[in-house]
């Protein structure tokens, strides 16, 4: 029986019925926001690791191509013109012979030559291209300038002409300039691209690394 001055709705306000559900409820809808954002964020740390990995291995494939790159030039000046072992069949990486040896060797109209390793030039036509693992890499050789190797004290002029064998030949180092482009597959966008400039002896013993 009702007390005086208690009212029906009074009493329905005063029970606490469904407030533990409530409660869990609202805790169920914090706990799943929650789990969707660690879920989210733990998958966009997977896409960026394994994007690091991806360009740390293109880029390892393009340092490759600047080994392989001076490895050309040191062989093609030490024997005046490139060598078999680098046209043959199965070579890695495939060589074009023409205009790069006229390149290396610094004949008339090669100085600068305009050709380019960029997939996306208009002047595109590697030197070489070379396969490391899953990646295509065009390679480009400019020849830039001859100057007197440091401390020698040899005619500059000796062996401008770019021969591997000569008087004068090892006081005189030639610059050149190696672009490399790595792609996942051929056609697809640069993954990387690394160019550095190398002086290399005429004699075609060494090749330092400038910039």
């Amino acid at each position: 029986m009702l007390k005086p001055g208690r009212t029906e709705q009074n009493l329905v306000l005063k029970r606490e019925d469904g407030i533990a559900m409530l409660t869990v409820l609202m805790l169920t809808i914090i706990l799943t926001v929650i789990g969707i954002a660690a879920i989210t964020t733990t998958s966009l740390d997977i896409k960026m690791a394994g994007g690091e990995r991806l360009r740390e291995s293109s880029v390892d494939a393009a340092e490759a191509c600047m080994s392989s790159g001076t490895q050309i030039i040191l062989q093609t000046l030490a024997n005046g013109a490139i060598p078999g072992t680098l046209t043959g069949a199965g070579a890695n990486p495939v060589v074009t012979v023409n205009p790069l040896q006229s390149e290396i060797m610094g004949y008339p109209g090669f100085l600068g030559y305009s050709d380019s390793a960029d997939p996306t030039s208009g002047a595109f036509a590697p030197n070489a291209v070379l396969t490391v693992s899953n990646y295509i890499v065009n390679m480009d050789i400019d020849r830039l300038y001859a100057r007197p190797r440091s401390g020698a004290s040899l005619a500059f002029g000796a062996a401008y002409a770019g021969a591997g064998s000569g008087a004068g030949s090892g006081g005189v180092e030639v610059l050149y300039r190696i672009d490399c482009f790595a792609s996942a597959t051929s056609g697809a966008a640069t993954a990387a691209h690394l160019s550095a400039v190398y002086a290399c002896l005429v004699a075609g013993t060494t090749c330092q690394r400038l910039y």
